[in-house]
C-alpha cells in the first residue's frame, strides 16, 4: 500500500472540504494518509509550509508516495518537488494538482511562493506521473485558467481534466465535502 499526502490551500485546514472524505476512502483501503494542517493558513510563509510538507513525506519511499496539492498547496508541492533529491530518493509515484496555480495570480500575500521561478525540468523528474483537476470557472485563476492548466501539461506532461464548473473546489465561502474527480485522479497515479 502507498502513502498519500494532501496539501491544503490558503486559509484552509485539514478537516475542511473534500480532504477528509478522500483520505478516509484511501485509508480504508490500507493506504497511509496524511492530511496536515500547515501553520498560519491565513498568513502562510513559503519556507515554513515547505518544511511542514517535507516532514509529512518522510517515512515511506518516494516511489510509493502520491502528493495531492489543492490551490496554494499545489504550489507548495511544486516547491517540494523542486527541492527533492530524485537521484538519491527516486521519483514520487505521482502528483495530483487540484485548482492549483502554475504561476502568480495577483495576490501579494502569496508572491513569495512563486519566487524564484520554478525549475520545471527538475520538477518533472521528481514524479512519475502528474494529473491536474481544474474548473473553467475558477475565480482564483480567472481568465488565465487555461494558461495555468496548459503550463502543467506542457512543462510536466500532466494529464488534465477541466470541468465546466466547480469554482476553486470549493470557492471562498463554500464547502465541498466530496470530490470524486480528485479521487479518480489519485487512483490513476497510485
Amino acid at each position: 500500500m502507498g502513502k498519500i499526502v494532501f496539501a491544503h490551500g490558503y486559509g484552509m485546514s485539514a478537516g475542511e472540504h473534500w480532504y477528509s472524505s478522500a483520505g478516509e476512502e484511501f485509508a480504508a483501503e490500507g493506504h497511509e494518509v496524511r492530511i496536515p494542517n500547515f501553520p498560519e493558513p491565513f498568513a502562510p510563509e513559503a519556507g515554513v509550509w515547505l518544511k511542514a510538507l517535507e516532514a509529512e513525506t518522510e517515512g515511506a519511499p518516494a516511489g510509493e508516495t502520491v502528493l495531492v496539492g489543492h490551490s496554494l498547496g499545489g504550489v507548495n508541492v511544486l516547491r517540494l518537488l523542486q527541492e527533492h533529491d530524485t537521484e538519491a530518493e527516486g521519483a514520487f509515484a505521482g502528483v495530483v494538482f487540484v485548482a492549483s496555480m502554475s504561476g502568480e495570480v495577483g495576490y501579494d500575500a502569496l508572491a513569495p511562493f512563486f519566487t524564484p521561478e520554478f525549475d520545471w525540468r527538475r520538477i518533472r523528474r521528481a514524479a512519475r506521473e502528474f494529473r491536474v483537476l481544474h474548473a473553467a470557472d475558477d475565480p482564483v485563476t480567472g481568465e488565465a485558467t487555461g494558461e495555468h492548466v496548459w503550463r502543467f501539461v506542457r512543462e510536466l506532461g500532466a494529464v488534465a481534466r477541466v470541468t465546466a464548473s466547480g469554482g476553486h473546489f470549493p470557492s471562498t465561502g463554500e464547502s465541498r465535502l466530496v470530490l470524486p474527480d480528485a479521487v479518480r485522479l489519485i487512483r490513476e497515479v497510485l
